[in-house]
C-alpha cells in the first residue's frame, strides 16, 4: 500500500514553489516557477506539473504558504475597501493611519460604541450605517467593521456586519473577530487591512482549488498563519490578515526540517522582503502584540519576524539625504524582463547610447486583476490597462509620445493592477556572474543606463560610465550591508529587549564595523563582531545562495544552507498543526465584582474562581469549535492566564483583571479522516 503525500506550495511575490513530502517528512520531489500574479493559476499549474504527476492521486494533504499578504502591507497595496468605523472621535481616526492606508474618503464614522466596562455609550445610527452602505456597496471589494470598545461588547459590529450582508453581499470583517487588545485606532487598522486582502487570499485560493480538481487531487486544502499554524480555506477567507508572514512562518518550520538544527537565525530571502527570525528548542518566538510589517502592527499572533523590503527584486533607486536606497517597492528585474519578453532588448540597446533621463530602463506590465479596481477605472486608464494586453509598454516612449498614457500607467502602478520594472539586486548579480538564470544581457545594460542615471541626474557614484561592475559591486555591498545589520538587529532584540530606535543605532554602528573588517581584513581593529557559535544562520530563499555566504564571512557567522533550501517555504508549509486561541479578559469594576467580557456580552460574578471557571468554559468551547471549523482532526485545549493583581499588608490581595487564554490545537484532517 502506498504512503499517503502531503502536497506543499508556496506562492509568493516571484516564484511559486511546490513539494511532495512524504510521511516520514522526506522530500521526494520539488520544483520552482515564476509566480503569475495576473493569472495565479498559471505558475501553480506549472509547479504543480514539474512534480511527478503519477504520484498526485496520492496526495492526503495539500497545504499552501503566501508572501501575497505581507508584501501587499510592505508595498501599500490592496483592494478598495469602505472602513465603517463606530463611536470613533477625529482623533482616533488620525491615530489608526486610516487615511493613509485607504484614502479619507473611504473611512464614514457613524454614532455608537461602547465604554471600558462594555456598557452602550452612544446608540448605533443604523440609519447612517444603512447610507453608507448603499453609498460604497459598488464601489469596494469589502468592508472593515471596528467600534469604540468592541473587545468588550460586539454588538454593534455584529448588527453593522448583519447590515452590510443583507445591503450588499459584500464580506465583512469585525474588529473584535481579530484582535482581543485594547485600542481602537490600532485594531481599525487591523481590520481594513485584513478586507484589503479578502480578494488577493480569495483569488488564491480559487486558483488552488481549480487546479487541484483538474488533476484529480482531492485532499483537504490548508493554509499557514502567520503562527505557523494551519487553517483550511473556508477559515482563511475568513481571516485573511492571519495569513500576513505566512511565507515566513513556513520558511522557519522548513528550514528548521531541513537542516535538523532546533537553535538558529532563520533568514528567508525573497524576491520583495528580507525576513528575519531567531529560533529556540525548535519553535520560533510569537510576537502576541503584532509583527511590524512594512510601517503597520496589525494585531495578528504572528512569529516575530524582523522584517525589511530588501530582496532580489527590490527596486535600487536614488533617495535624497541618503544617496543609493534599496526597495521597498518591487519592481520586475530587467534581466528577468527580457528573459520573458525578448523584445524589450532593443529599447534597452538605444537607452544606453542615449542622454539619462528618469524613465530610462521602466517597461509596465499587468500585474493583477481586481475587477474591483477595474470597475472603477476612468477612460483613460482603462485604455491604458487593455494596452497592457499586448506586453510591456516603454515609458520612455510614452511619456515622449503619448504622456495621457504614461500618466495612466502610473496610476495603475500606484492602484497595484501594473508594475514597472527596473534595476534590481538580482541584476546586478547576473552582471557581476554570481547568478545566470535569466537574460545576462538586459542586466548589463541595465547597469550601464542606471549607473549613467546616478551619476549625471544625481550626482552619485565613482565608477566609470561604461562600466557595469562597478555600479553592480556597490548595489551588492548595499544589500550584504542591510541583511547584515537586520541580522545583528535581530540578535540585540533576542539577547535584549531594546527599544526600536536604540536596536536601530546599535545595529548600524555594529554592522558598520563589521563590514569595514570585511572589506579590509588586514586592517587593525582592537573589536570584532561574532556571533555565538551554537547559533548560526539558515539561509534559504531564491536570492540567498547569492548573498549569504558573504554575509556569514563579512559577521563571522556559521551558514547553513540545506538542500531544498530554494523551496523551504513550501516544505514547511505542511508541517504545522491547526492551533486556535481565544483570549478572554476578566476585570474587577468594583469590588466583590468580576466581570467576563465574551463574544455575548459582558457577565457579572461574586467570586473570582466562578468567573474564572465561566471564563475557561466559554473559551474553551469557542476555541474547540474554531479548531475543528479550521480543520483539526482531534482537538487538545490547553489555558494561557496572566493576573495583574498586588498584595499588601493594608489591604491584602488586591485583583485588577486576567488575560485567560484557550488553546486548541491538533493535526490537520486528511483525506479519508
Amino acid at each position: 500500500m502506498k504512503m499517503g503525500l502531503m502536497l506543499g506550495i508556496d506562492t509568493g511575490g516571484t516564484f511559486t514553489d511546490a513539494v511532495l513530502i512524504d510521511e516520514r517528512r522526506e522530500v521526494l520531489a520539488a520544483a520552482k516557477q515564476l509566480t503569475t500574479r495576473h493569472d495565479l493559476t498559471i505558475g501553480i499549474a506549472k509547479a504543480i506539473d514539474s512534480l511527478t504527476p503519477e504520484s498526485l492521486p496520492d496526495v492526503v494533504l495539500v497545504s499552501l504558504s503566501t508572501t501575497l499578504t505581507t508584501n501587499s502591507v510592505v508595498e501599500g497595496k490592496g483592494s478598495p475597501v469602505c472602513a465603517l468605523l463606530i463611536g470613533y472621535d477625529e482623533r482616533q481616526v488620525q491615530s489608526s493611519g486610516l487615511a493613509e492606508l485607504l484614502g479619507p474618503e473611504c473611512i464614514v464614522t457613524v454614532d455608537g460604541g461602547h465604554d471600558a466596562t462594555g456598557v452602550e455609550a452612544t446608540p448605533l445610527d443604523e440609519g447612517a450605517v444603512r447610507a453608507a452602505i448603499l453609498n460604497w456597496r459598488d464601489k469596494v471589494s469589502a468592508f472593515a467593521i471596528s467600534g469604540t470598545f468592541s473587545v468588550r461588547n460586539p454588538r454593534h459590529e455584529i448588527r453593522v456586519r448583519e447590515l452590510v450582508h443583507e445591503l450588499s453581499g459584500k464580506p465583512a470583517t469585525c474588529g473584535h473577530e481579530l484582535a482581543s487588545s485594547l485600542g481602537a485606532p490600532r485594531r481599525a487598522a487591523t481590520v481594513a487591512l485584513n478586507a484589503r486582502m479578502i480578494t488577493h487570499v480569495q483569488r488564491l485560493i480559487e486558483s488552488v482549488e481549480a487546479i487541484l480538481s483538474a488533476r484529480g487531487i482531492r485532499a483537504p486544502l490548508m493554509i499557514v498563519k502567520g503562527d505557523g499554524s494551519l487553517i483550511n480555506a473556508e477559515s482563511a477567507l475568513e481571516r485573511p490578515v492571519g495569513t500576513v508572514l505566512s511565507g515566513p512562518a513556513a520558511s522557519v518550520l522548513g528550514a528548521c526540517a531541513l537542516s535538523g538544527l532546533r537553535d538558529a537565525i532563520v533568514a528567508d530571502m525573497g524576491g520583495t522582503t528580507t525576513d528575519i527570525a531567531v529560533v529556540r528548542n525548535g519553535r520560533p518566538e510569537l510576537s502576541y502584540d503584532g509583527a511590524l510589517i512594512g510601517g503597520w502592527q496589525p494585531m495578528v499572533e504572528a512569529v516575530r519576524v524582523y522584517s525589511i523590503g530588501l530582496g532580489g527584486d527590490s527596486e535600487v533607486r536614488f533617495s535624497g539625504g541618503q544617496g543609493i536606497a534599496i526597495g521597498p517597492r518591487r519592481v520586475v528585474p530587467l534581466s528577468l524582463l527580457a528573459s520573458e519578453h525578448p523584445e524589450v532588448l532593443p529599447a534597452l540597446e538605444r537607452q544606453a547610447h542615449s542622454a539619462p533621463n528618469s524613465s530610462q530602463l521602466r517597461f509596465a506590465l499587468r500585474l493583477q486583476h481586481d475587477e474591483a479596481l477595474l470597475g472603477r477605472l476612468p477612460e483613460d486608464e482603462r485604455q491604458a490597462w487593455e494596452r497592457l494586453a499586448d506586453g510591456p509598454v516603454d515609458i520612455e516612449r510614452a511619456a515622449g509620445d503619448d504622456r495621457r498614457l504614461a500618466r495612466a500607467l502610473a496610476r495603475l502602478e500606484r492602484k497595484g493592477l501594473a508594475i514597472y520594472s527596473g534595476f534590481t539586486p538580482t541584476d546586478a548579480a547576473h552582471v557581476l556572474g554570481i547568478s545566470s538564470h535569466w537574460n545576462t544581457q538586459a542586466a548589463v545594460l541595465g547597469a550601464r543606463i542606471w549607473g549613467k542615471q546616478m551619476r549625471r541626474l544625481y550626482g552619485c557614484g565613482t565608477w566609470r560610465e561604461d562600466d557595469p561592475e562597478g555600479p553592480s559591486r556597490q548595489i551588492f555591498d548595499l544589500v550584504i550591508d542591510g541583511i547584515s545589520q537586520k541580522l545583528v538587529e535581530a540578535g540585540l532584540h533576542e539577547q535584549n529587549q531594546l527599544a526600536a530606535a536604540q536596536a536601530d543605532k546599535l545595529s548600524r554602528l555594529l554592522t558598520e564595523m563589521a563590514m569595514e573588517q570585511r572589506r579590509d581584513p588586514s586592517k587593525p581593529s582592537v573589536f570584532s563582531i561574532q556571533f555565538a557559535a551554537d547559533t548560526p544562520v539558515v539561509a534559504v530563499g531564491g536570492p540567498a545562495a547569492s548573498y549569504y555566504p558573504e554575509v556569514a564571512r563579512g559577521l563571522r557567522v556559521g551558514l547553513y544552507m540545506p538542500r531544498f533550501a530554494e523551496v523551504a517555504n513550501a516544505v514547511g508549509a505542511v508541517l504545522g498543526e491547526v492551533s486556535q486561541r481565544v483570549h478572554l479578559t476578566i476585570t474587577q469594576p468594583s469590588r466583590g465584582t468580576f466581570r467576563v467580557f465574551a463574544e455575548d456580552g459582558p457577565r457579572d460574578f461574586e467570586r473570582l474562581d466562578a468567573a474564572v471557571d465561566h471564563a475557561r468554559e466559554v473559551a474553551s468551547a469557542e476555541a474547540v469549535s474554531l479548531a475543528r471549523r479550521a480543520g483539526a482532526a482531534t482537538v487538545q485545549v490547553d489555558f494561557e492566564q496572566y493576573e495583574n493583581s498586588v498584595s499588601n499588608e493594608i489591604d491584602g490581595d488586591v485583583f485588577f483583571d486576567m488575560r485567560l487564554t484557550a488553546i486548541a490545537s491538533g493535526p490537520p484532517r486528511m483525506r479519508g479522516e
